[in-house]
């Protein structure tokens, strides 16, 4: 019996440093995860827009979407398939609303501010811009979605070096502004009632189309939302906020001259004020009923998002005021 025990011993210490070996290659693969997931977590900085020749109207709001852009491109997370970001869903919701913002921004861009009427040819520029970013956020190839965005922005930097040069304009009218802002309120409208829908107790909601139809009573739809996305409609929100926000400083400098003769430029301070108030960072994302100790991030946020929106109506209808 005793001849026999230092025959095995090699044979079981060569087992304990393999799984030893196992242990540490986990460790570190969980580590690598863990430190990757941390560092792409995170929520941008507000801008700081740099080189904008504030002589031409419309400088700051091509710039401001141009830095968004970068923004993306840079760090684009909801077509990641093959890197521990995949496990994410926070941040990606909160880009895929900052692509939203943009959307809008480049479609006004290249239907009214930089035309003098709808009947003008569209600026090439604007149009390419406008097409890039209506690719698929979630394609990581052929074409992958940072590879448009960069277009998006190269187009974007194009049209502001014509601005600059005199060869492009952008009309900082009133109208115009309205058109920007109806998209924004629509948009919003959408954001807003995936946040009021949240909530648990919520399976359905009154539709307002059998009114529409002359019917004689309203029906219900279904808008029970599944509880592992709440808070991806919560960081989508935000990403909405975090947009408007930095598209509302832009449209504060370029639209100078039409909101101080609408006597507009507080209430546009205010819009600011409550899409800043936006951007606060539960540690956990709580669903609570009314009557419940936890909060629900979702109402929170819901209630100051919807005051920036009726702002926002507010602005357009003194806008539209004589």
């Amino acid at each position: 019996m005793n001849s026999e025990e230092p025959k095995n011993a090699p044979a079981s210490s060569g087992k304990t440093s393999y799984r030893y070996i196992l242990v540490v290659a986990v460790a570190v693969l969980v580590a690598f995860f863990i430190v990757v997931m941390f560092i792409n977590s995170g929520k941008p900085s507000y801008l700081t827009l740099e080189n904008v020749d504030s002589k031409e109207k419309g400088t700051h709001f091509i710039r401001t979407n141009q830095a968004l852009l970068k923004q993306m491109q840079k760090n684009w997370l909801p077509n990641d398939y093959f890197w521990p970001t995949a496990l994410l869903d926070n941040a990606p919701s909160f880009q895929i609303g900052v692509l939203e913002v943009v959307r809008y921004n480049l479609r006004v861009l290249r239907d009214n501010l930089s035309r003098t009427r709808t009947t003008d040819r569209l600026d090439p520029n604007a149009e390419a811009a406008f097409t890039a970013l209506s690719n698929d956020p979630y394609k990581w190839w052929f074409p992958s979605a940072e590879s448009k965005w960069k277009k998006g922005s190269q187009s974007l930097d194009a049209f502001y070096q014509n601005l600059v040069a005199g060869k492009v304009r952008f009309f900082p009218r009133a109208d115009n502004l309205v058109e920007l802002l109806s998209q924004y309120v629509s948009l919003m409208g959408g954001v807003n009632t995936r946040l009021i829908n949240a909530p648990r107790d919520i399976g359905e909601a009154i539709s307002l189309e059998g009114d529409k139809m002359g019917e004689s009573g309203p029906g219900t739809v279904a808008v029970e939302i599944p509880w592992i996305r709440i808070d991806d409609n919560f960081y989508y929100a935000q990403g909405v906020a975090y947009a408007l926000y930095e598209s509302f400083r832009a449209i504060e400098s370029d639209f100078d001259q039409v909101l101080r003769d609408k006597n507009s430029v507080p209430l546009v301070r205010k819009i600011l004020e409550l899409l800043r108030r936006c951007q606060f960072e539960p540690l956990l994302i709580f669903n609570g009923d009314p009557d419940s100790i936890f909060a629900n991030h979702s109402l929170n946020l819901s209630g100051v998002f919807n005051d920036a929106r009726q702002k926002m109506n507010s602005l357009i209808i003194a806008l539209m005021q004589g």
